[in-house]
């Protein structure tokens, strides 16, 4: 017997850096090199583009997502390369942004 995949998750133009899947409400969400955050179904559909927060926007400040933990409470905390943590909701709305110079791992 051969593993199929489940679904096939499209939509981001650079190589995967983090993900986490939440399957009590059936939610897949990826972070890209050079690219935003996508929530995907386990079904493969793409529901919504998370973007980081308007003032950093811009090519030499590119937000690189490092690391993403989703809850089943329904918020998405999101790590990025330069110190930066977002909290979203689900629903694609950035709830709380905080920084930090500390390494995280």
């Amino acid at each position: 017997d051969f593993a199929t995949p489940r679904a096939i998750l499209t939509g981001h133009d650079y190589e995967i850096t983090c993900a986490t899947i939440c399957a009590e409400l059936g939610l897949v969400i990826s972070g890209s090199k050079e690219g935003p955050c996508l929530i995907h179904s386990m079904n493969g559909d793409l529901l919504r583009t998370l973007e980081g927060p308007e003032t950093l926007k811009g090519p030499e400040n590119c937000l690189r997502p490092k690391l993403i933990q989703a809850s089943r409470e329904g918020r998405c905390v999101i790590y990025y390369e330069n110190g930066l943590f977002c909290v979203f909701s689900v629903n694609g709305r950035l709830q709380a942004t905080m920084e930090t110079d500390d390494k995280i791992k």
